[in-house]
Protein backbone atom coordinates (compact mmCIF):
# COMPACT_ATOMS: atom_id res chain seq x y z
CA UNK A 1 0.00 0.00 0.00
CA UNK A 2 1.18 3.52 -0.79
CA UNK A 3 2.09 6.13 1.77
CA UNK A 4 -0.66 8.70 2.50
CA UNK A 5 1.79 11.38 1.39
CA UNK A 6 2.05 9.70 -2.01
CA UNK A 7 -1.74 9.47 -2.41
CA UNK A 8 -2.74 13.06 -1.51
CA UNK A 9 -0.46 15.45 -3.40
CA UNK A 10 -1.82 18.92 -2.57
CA UNK A 11 -5.07 20.76 -1.77
CA UNK A 12 -6.97 22.71 -4.40
CA UNK A 13 -7.73 26.15 -2.98
CA UNK A 14 -10.17 28.25 -5.00
CA UNK A 15 -13.24 30.34 -4.17
CA UNK A 16 -15.51 27.45 -5.04
CA UNK A 17 -13.63 24.88 -2.94
CA UNK A 18 -13.52 27.27 0.02
CA UNK A 19 -17.31 27.69 -0.21
CA UNK A 20 -17.91 23.94 0.05
CA UNK A 21 -15.59 23.50 3.05
CA UNK A 22 -18.47 24.77 5.18
CA UNK A 23 -20.31 21.59 4.17
CA UNK A 24 -17.33 19.44 5.21
CA UNK A 25 -16.06 18.86 1.65
CA UNK A 26 -12.35 19.27 0.93
CA UNK A 27 -10.71 19.07 -2.51
CA UNK A 28 -7.30 17.57 -3.27
CA UNK A 29 -5.09 16.70 -6.22
CA UNK A 30 -4.36 12.99 -5.81
CA UNK A 31 -2.10 10.46 -7.49
CA UNK A 32 -3.43 9.39 -10.91
CA UNK A 33 -3.53 5.73 -9.89
CA UNK A 34 -5.12 6.32 -6.46
CA UNK A 35 -8.45 4.63 -5.79
CA UNK A 36 -11.28 5.74 -3.49
CA UNK A 37 -10.42 3.43 -0.56
CA UNK A 38 -6.77 4.58 -0.67
CA UNK A 39 -7.82 8.24 -0.71
CA UNK A 40 -10.20 7.66 2.21
CA UNK A 41 -7.53 5.90 4.29
CA UNK A 42 -4.94 8.59 3.49
CA UNK A 43 -7.26 11.45 4.51
CA UNK A 44 -8.22 9.71 7.74
CA UNK A 45 -4.58 9.04 8.62
CA UNK A 46 -3.17 12.45 7.64
CA UNK A 47 -5.89 14.67 9.12
CA UNK A 48 -7.45 12.50 11.86
CA UNK A 49 -11.00 12.89 10.56
CA UNK A 50 -13.82 10.46 9.74
CA UNK A 51 -14.37 10.37 5.98
CA UNK A 52 -17.97 9.83 4.87
CA UNK A 53 -17.46 9.71 1.10
CA UNK A 54 -14.93 10.29 -1.67
CA UNK A 55 -15.74 11.54 -5.19
CA UNK A 56 -13.06 11.53 -7.88
CA UNK A 57 -12.70 13.09 -11.33
CA UNK A 58 -9.96 12.70 -13.94
CA UNK A 59 -8.93 15.78 -15.90
CA UNK A 60 -7.06 15.52 -19.20
CA UNK A 61 -4.37 18.02 -20.08
CA UNK A 62 -5.39 20.95 -22.25
CA UNK A 63 -3.76 21.57 -25.60
CA UNK A 64 -1.84 24.85 -25.50
CA UNK A 65 0.47 26.58 -27.94
CA UNK A 66 4.14 27.02 -27.14
CA UNK A 67 5.39 29.48 -29.74
CA UNK A 68 4.22 27.81 -32.94
CA UNK A 69 4.20 24.23 -31.69
CA UNK A 70 1.33 22.56 -29.88
CA UNK A 71 1.97 21.51 -26.30
CA UNK A 72 -0.13 19.99 -23.56
CA UNK A 73 -0.66 20.81 -19.89
CA UNK A 74 -0.38 18.02 -17.33
CA UNK A 75 -3.34 15.75 -16.63
CA UNK A 76 -4.42 15.28 -13.01
CA UNK A 77 -6.93 13.53 -10.78
CA UNK A 78 -9.09 15.47 -8.33
CA UNK A 79 -10.79 14.07 -5.23
CA UNK A 80 -13.53 15.69 -3.15
CA UNK A 81 -13.42 14.22 0.36
CA UNK A 82 -16.52 14.62 2.54
CA UNK A 83 -15.89 14.39 6.27
CA UNK A 84 -18.35 13.87 9.14
CA UNK A 85 -19.16 17.27 10.62
CA UNK A 86 -21.53 15.99 13.32
CA UNK A 87 -19.03 13.91 15.28
CA UNK A 88 -20.45 14.16 18.81
CA UNK A 89 -20.41 11.82 21.75
CA UNK A 90 -23.36 9.48 21.89
CA UNK A 91 -24.77 6.99 24.36
CA UNK A 92 -26.35 3.61 23.90
CA UNK A 93 -27.57 0.86 26.18
CA UNK A 94 -24.94 -1.79 26.70
CA UNK A 95 -24.95 -5.11 28.48
CA UNK A 96 -27.20 -5.16 31.54
CA UNK A 97 -29.00 -1.95 30.52
CA UNK A 98 -26.06 0.29 31.42
CA UNK A 99 -25.60 3.51 29.47
CA UNK A 100 -22.31 3.46 27.56
CA UNK A 101 -20.77 6.57 25.99
CA UNK A 102 -19.12 6.40 22.61
CA UNK A 103 -15.75 8.07 22.37
CA UNK A 104 -16.24 10.23 19.29
CA UNK A 105 -12.78 11.75 19.04
CA UNK A 106 -12.85 12.56 15.34
CA UNK A 107 -12.16 16.09 14.24
CA UNK A 108 -14.91 17.91 12.38
CA UNK A 109 -12.65 20.06 10.19
CA UNK A 110 -9.13 20.19 8.81
CA UNK A 111 -8.62 23.98 8.83
CA UNK A 112 -5.40 23.67 10.85
CA UNK A 113 -3.72 22.03 7.84
CA UNK A 114 -3.94 25.14 5.65
CA UNK A 115 -7.57 25.32 4.55
CA UNK A 116 -9.59 28.47 5.08
CA UNK A 117 -6.64 30.82 5.36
Amino acid sequence: MKSPYDVIIKPIITEKTMAITEEGKYTFVVAPDAEKPEIKAAAEKLFGVKVVSVNVANFDGKVKRLRNKPGKTAAYKKAVVTIATDSVEGTYLGKGGKAVKTGAKNKTSIEEFGFGQ
